[in-house]
């Protein structure tokens, strides 16, 4: 039986960072929406560029865009042992399309974790975040390199973390998603962790909790 997991939280939350150790440390597939759209705009894909573009303006990517791009993803064979989702679902709609695709793959339980960070600490970390402009990944804020640990590119602060552009980011998450989380919170698989802990304490609570859900599910 495999295991499947959404990680959300609001950007700055740090559900990209749980999200990563915890496909590594399980041996499931992490599938991050930024990652994906990266790649396609790299290959001059239009419809990633115009995505990205909406990223930079601090809006959402569309359903349909993400809907296609997430669902050709999960029915690939490396993710029948079950995947962490990190970005998506951001709407009731994408949610509704990866239940049909849950339901298709009939592949262990959809364990939905939601980390709560309050907003004045989301800013904050935001304010300090850099990325690499060679492969997208985002450094340590509160770190002293000046090149990425992962390929040994260049650091920048992100186009969309500018203050203003954070708030508006935020708020846009909040009013998309706020319906989502209605969706799945009455669920025995629904859990949230209090993000503003250390890294390694969210870490613990995050694993309880997930190992917690798979448990009620099986039941």
């Amino acid at each position: 039986m495999g295991l499947n997991v959404i990680m959300m939280g609001p950007p700055g939350a740090g559900k990209g960072t749980q999200a990563g150790r915890l496909a590594r440390e399980r041996g499931l597939l992490k599938i991050s929406t930024g990652d994906i759209l990266r790649e396609a705009i790299r290959e001059r894909d239009p419809v990633a560029v115009e995505a990205k573009a909406r990223m930079d303006r601090g809006e959402l990517v569309d359903d349909e865009t993400m809907i296609t791009i997430v669902t050709n993803r999960l029915l690939r064979p490396d993710a029948r042992r079950g995947f962490v989702l990190d970005g998506f679902p951001r709407t009731v709609a994408q949610a509704e399309a990866l239940d049909r695709i849950v339901t298709e793959r009939n592949n262990g339980p959809l364990i939905v974790v939601d980390v709560e960070v309050p907003q004045h600490e989301l800013v904050r970390r935001l304010a300090m975040r850099r990325i690499c402009v060679k492969c997208g990944a985002n450094a340590d804020p509160f770190g002293s390199a000046d090149t990425c640990p992962k390929c040994g590119g260049g650091l920048e602060q992100r186009t969309d973390d500018n203050h203003e552009v954070v708030l508006e980011r935020l708020n846009v998450y909040k009013r998309a998603t706020t319906p989502v989380l209605d969706y799945y919170r009455e669920r025995p698989t629904f859990r949230v962790v209090n993000g503003a802990q250390s890294p390694e304490r969210v870490a613990h609570e995050l694993d309880t909790m997930i190992d917690d859900a798979a448990g009620a599910q099986r039941v």
